[in-house]
């Protein structure tokens, strides 16, 4: 199939095909007597497989990856299982960083909130900020 109509299957489009090829997603196809790309039908479904993991978080260095283990011969389940497992605890930590965040935005929200800026003096820039 030429890429117009794998971009409509893969609801993609034709740059994001290109893109996946030259990233060493998608194999290059072979080319017809014309020089078009003629791609084969499982070109679509690798191509929902890239959409999906990057819908999940995953990289395009970490997609590739998985599709190397995959086009091996071997499955992949246990590279996916264990990149997931490293954006779960990725997504733990920022989520703790922000909680601190949130906490110390809160308390600066406290300061501002009683301070009188009449009573900031003229060599400091803000006292709401200034560490106590």
């Amino acid at each position: 199939m030429r890429i117009g109509e794998l971009a409509a299957a893969a609801r993609l489009t034709t740059k994001t095909i290109r893109f996946y090829e030259q990233a060493g997603l998608l194999p290059a196809p072979p080319r017809t007597s014309g020089g078009y790309r003629d791609y084969p039908q499982p070109a679509v479904a690798r191509l929902g497989f890239i959409r999906d993991a990057q819908a999940a978080g995953l990289t395009l260095a970490e997609i590739r990856s998985v599709l190397a283990l995959r086009d091996s011969g071997q499955a992949p389940c246990a590279r996916v299982g264990a990149l997931i497992d490293e954006h779960l605890a990725e997504i733990d930590r920022r989520m703790a960083e922000l909680r601190e965040a949130r906490t110390e935005l809160r308390e600066l929200a406290r300061r501002a909130a009683v301070t009188d800026p009449d009573s900031c003096s003229e060599g400091e820039i803000c006292t709401i900020l200034s560490r106590p």
